[in-house]
């Protein structure tokens, strides 16, 4: 039997992290697909989530309840800075990011075991570099 992907459960780095982009990503005219509505400028060339940029972040499109539940509202549409947060041990190494936003939740960091019965076509591919 399957297991579910650890990020389902999760959440943390989306109420940990500034989530910060090139403005382009949110500019449909260039090909962006970062609602432009869920963001708010930073820098010249940056734009940055709603909820990100605060003392205690949390995404505008997070839906969830830190280690119970999570889901990306505009997963498919999310900046290309979450996509490159790999979740530890998903393709088979840490990732101080990940372990940094769930021990700060007072989730434990996840290890390879967490990783067992997840099936392959559910891990997130690695963005191409």
């Amino acid at each position: 039997m399957p297991v579910e992907h650890p990020c389902l459960t999760c959440g943390a780095c989306c109420a940990f992290f500034r989530v910060s982009f090139h403005w382009s990503e949110a500019d449909p005219a260039l090909g962006g697909v970062v609602p432009f509505e869920l963001t708010e400028p930073l820098r010249t060339h940056e734009r940055v989530m709603r909820g990100t940029s605060q003392a205690q972040p949390r995404c505008i499109a997070l839906d969830a309840d830190i280690g119970r539940y999570s889901r990306c509202t505009i997963h498919d549409r999310r900046p290309s800075v979450c996509a490159l947060v790999p979740a530890s041990w998903e393709f088979g190494a840490a990732s101080a990011q990940c372990d940094k936003a769930r021990i700060a939740h007072g989730l434990q960091a996840l290890t390879p075991d967490d990783w067992i019965g997840v099936d392959e076509a559910e891990k997130n591919p690695l963005p191409e570099a």
